[in-house]
């Protein structure tokens, strides 16, 4: 009978050779090591998405079955802690943080790696707006002009157009701790977001919205982040944490259910080893938001256009 640490071996083998277009015989046989399916994480936006597509297809191509889970962005961590999940492939430091952390330190999830790419997620306008609002990115002075930005819903007040409440975001408690003179109206989903900021844009009205970093948005409308107090250099932010921004250069990593490993070894390699930076994330975004592709089809078009970037993520033992 076969110990783990040779089916490990085999398996990682058969990842080499599907990457390579070859085939290995031996190897062949340790894959699929489970014929259970993998479950990944599917949330409300598009990168993740598609990056999750582009995950599961090269598993499918390995031999994998994969179903794709929808999934809060924060319930997600206790469902991959129950093995209800398997795998998150974009974990936020900005809104994930603390969900992930607790997670972890519970055992039953597993850090499965960083990607290159750097993140932001926080208040946000278009490059228009500088000109009514002098003294922007300051947060003072955005507030200074929060009747600029006031609708008929918020008025006198002005409006920040926040995201899906299930993002795990406290702009609200943001917004008091600081005593802005504006009002959080959340939207359902991440396309409404994009929807409002496309109509205040060919108006040149002012707006300012809940955006982030990697995303197609910062390809189509120059634009920039909102500084508030910055939780890497003012003390206030330890005690109180809604006081200030999310950080300036977050992490993004992936996350698994511990029994990954154990269970589909040459799979959980894959994950380790997949890696996106900022441009390909917002590339797989705009095939989606911009060129009209549905996730699917913009993850099989990533996977024909970048073989030298998934390949990569071949295990180098």
């Amino acid at each position: 009978m076969l110990s783990m640490k040779m089916v490990r071996l085999a398996a990682i083998g058969c990842v080499a050779a599907f990457l390579s277009g070859t085939t290995a015989g031996t190897a062949n046989a340790a894959i699929p090591e489970s014929s259970e399916s993998i479950k990944i994480a599917m949330n409300n936006w598009t990168s993740q998405n598609v990056l999750s597509y582009i995950t599961g297809q090269l598993l499918e191509k390995m031999g994998y079955t994969v179903e794709y889970i929808p999934s809060d962005s924060q319930l997600q961590f206790q469902a991959l802690g129950n093995g209800d999940l398997d795998f998150q492939v974009e974990v936020w430091e900005g809104s994930m943080a603390e969900a992930f952390a607790k997670s972890l330190e519970g055992g039953d999830v597993v850090d499965a790696g960083s990607h290159t790419a750097v993140t932001r997620e926080d208040w946000w306008y278009p490059q228009y707006v500088k000109d009514v609002c002098p003294g922007l990115p300051d947060w003072k002075a955005l507030d200074a002009c929060a009747e600029k930005f006031a609708t008929a819903e918020t008025k006198p007040k002005g409006r920040f157009v926040g995201p899906p409440a299930d993002w795990g975001k406290h702009y609200s408690e943001r917004i008091q701790a600081l005593k802005m003179n504006f009002q959080e109206v959340p939207v359902g989903q991440a396309a409404t977001l994009w929807a409002e900021l496309q109509a205040a844009y060919d108006r040149k009205e002012p707006i300012v919205l809940f955006n982030w970093t990697p995303n197609f948005i910062e390809a189509k409308f120059p634009g920039e982040f909102v500084d508030f107090p910055d939780p890497a250099s003012d003390a206030k932010c330890k005690t109180q944490p809604e006081y200030c921004g999310a950080p300036k250069s977050g992490y993004l990593k992936k996350a698994a259910w511990k029994g990954v490993q154990e269970k589909w070894p040459a799979a959980f390699a894959v994950m380790q080893h997949i890696n996106f930076n900022n441009e390909q994330i917002a590339k797989a975004a705009s095939m989606v938001d911009t060129d009209g592709l549905s996730p699917e089809e913009a993850a099989a078009k990533w996977i024909s256009d970048n073989p030298s970037a998934w390949k990569e993520w071949v295990p180098a033992d």
